[in-house]
């Protein structure tokens, strides 16, 4: 009887603590989206440039890529649970400064920090994973999160919408503020601390950061860090410019494209479900091969299809959906694998990942519209561009038939997990 009791326990603790860890993952994509609709509002109150408004998001997108490579290795040689509280309180505190910002300047500079400090949740988040579970059973949690991290931006900008519907665009920072508090709260009573002191990595930040430089010098890791930020770039573009290609292009209304970008995240979801399903059957290294595959197919179909002549909506679409269904099960595989590879310095591992996403996300989100204007063929060539380097990394460095990173499928976990 006690064994049972026991097992439900573990079955409950783990359950909360991937809930916890789930809010964790959504609260920086939403910091990042949830305001888009109110840059106009932001003009006219700070009576500032548009340029001016956007540089506020490209500030959020640099705090989160900073905050994990820092955050990542340091939480390596002091552990998880204090940085997470510590994350999710200056978030907490950093949004209500956003909300009662007086001047445009005060406004980036706390959106610069309020995303180093959201970057805690996301790369941390990884980094519990992986210290409390192996195998199937991390890389459905890892799947989980994953998820969450790429319906969120999708979501973000719906309820931004909602919010400004009842109230002015400060309100929008006051809700993230108010989503801060619950998670600092949930942190702290239902995510124990997952690093021991005795795993912590000796040597202080210094040794901490040379962990991360060791990572650096593993060609597989390289190699599966290169699949998924160039699979994560593609997913940028993609965001950036079908709503140019499906409301400009094809006319359809904003709430049209809305139903179109919510179908194909659907899609995304479902295949991530899917990979979640699969991982305790199938080879990690199999499913991310299947990942990437898909995803090279629909974009060089994508662009076959425009340089033939043949650009209508359903064809467009379609092919869309089956490059966003590729992303649900590519980004997932290759974040369990890159953690199994660097599991012995997680921490670091999670920070190089969220690093590598952000910066390549950054750099490709702009690039459909580089040459003047942004059109189904020009957003088709970015996305084939990135996944054709997706696939060059896992075949030259991942190579996936060497089988790295390929867990146990007994699970590390303790009673409580």
């Amino acid at each position: 009887m006690n064994a049972g009791i026991d097992a439900t326990s573990a079955r409950t603790g783990a359950g909360r603590l991937v809930i916890v860890l789930g809010g964790l993952s959504a609260v920086s994509p939403f910091a990042t989206d949830m305001y888009a609709p109110g840059f106009p509002q932001i003009v006219t109150s700070f009576a500032t440039s548009g340029t001016a408004v956007q540089l506020s998001l490209t500030a959020c997108l640099v705090g989160l890529a900073i905050g994990q490579v820092v955050l990542g290795p340091v939480s390596d040689a002091t552990g998880r649970r204090r940085l997470l509280l510590a994350g999710s309180g200056l978030f907490t505190a950093l949004s209500l400064v956003c909300a009662f910002a007086p001047t445009i300047a005060v406004f980036d500079a706390a959106r610069l920090l309020q995303g180093a400090a959201g970057s805690a949740g996301l790369v941390i988040g990884r980094a519990v994973i992986s210290d409390r579970f192996t195998g199937p059973s991390a890389a459905r949690k890892l799947s989980t999160l994953s998820t969450i991290a790429m319906t969120a931006p999708v979501l973000a900008p719906v309820a931004g919408g909602l919010v400004l519907g009842v109230g002015s665009w400060r309100l929008v920072f006051v809700a993230l503020a108010a989503a801060g508090l619950v998670l600092v709260t949930a942190v702290w009573a239902w995510v124990p601390e997952s690093l021991p002191a005795e795993r912590r990595r000796t040597g202080g930040l210094r040794a901490a950061f040379i962990a991360m430089g060791g990572l650096l010098r593993r060609r597989e890791l390289v190699g599966h860090l290169l699949v998924m930020g160039c699979g994560l770039a593609a997913l940028f573009a993609y965001i950036t410019g079908s709503p140019f290609v499906f409301q400009s292009v094809y006319g359809l209304s904003p709430t049209g494209y809305s139903l179109v970008f919510a179908t194909n995240a659907v899609g995304t979801t479902v295949a991530g479900v899917a990979f979640g399903r699969l991982a305790g059957r199938m080879r990690l290294n199999s499913l991310l091969v299947i990942g990437v595959a898909v995803t090279v197919t629909a974009a060089i179909t994508l662009v076959a299809l425009l340089a033939s002549g043949i650009s209508t909506f359903p064809a467009t679409w379609a092919c869309l959906f089956g490059l966003t269904s590729g992303f649900g099960v590519l980004l997932p595989a290759s974040t369990t694998i890159i953690l199994a590879v660097g599991a012995d310095a997680p921490g670091a591992a999670s920070g190089l990942l969220g690093g590598i996403q952000f910066v390549l996300a950054a750099a490709a989100a702009p690039l459909p519209g580089a040459l003047g204007s942004t059109t189904a063929m020009s957003t088709a060539v970015v996305v084939l561009g990135f996944v054709l380097l997706s696939a060059l990394a896992l075949i030259t460095l991942a190579r996936p038939r060497q089988g790295r990173g390929e867990s146990s499928t007994m699970d590390r976990t303790s009673p409580a997990a």
